[in-house]
């Protein structure tokens, strides 16, 4: 029977020794960034209102993306403890 691993840790040993991973976290972190500026703001412009979905869209799509590396860098490791 494989050995569970915890979420923390497979993303820790992915932000270590994948590139892709670390690539996709700096831009979500980026993103995060700038959305937060956002949220500061008191009133938006139609553009910063079209900005803050562009930019919650392309999160999440970088999210999803992370998760599945994840899922598979799991799934490689659990089938390798077996």
């Amino acid at each position: 029977m494989g050995v569970m691993i915890g979420e923390t840790e497979v993303r820790q040993q992915l932000m270590a020794s994948n590139e892709e991973y670390r690539r996709l976290a700096a831009e979500h972190q980026s993103y995060a960034e700038q959305l937060e500026q956002l949220t500061h703001r008191t009133h938006l412009t139609e553009d910063e209102k079209l900005r803050e979905i562009t930019l919650k869209k392309k999160k999440l799509m970088l999210k999803d993306q992370m998760y599945s590396i994840v899922q598979k860098h799991r799934r490689q490791l659990e089938a390798s403890s077996c």
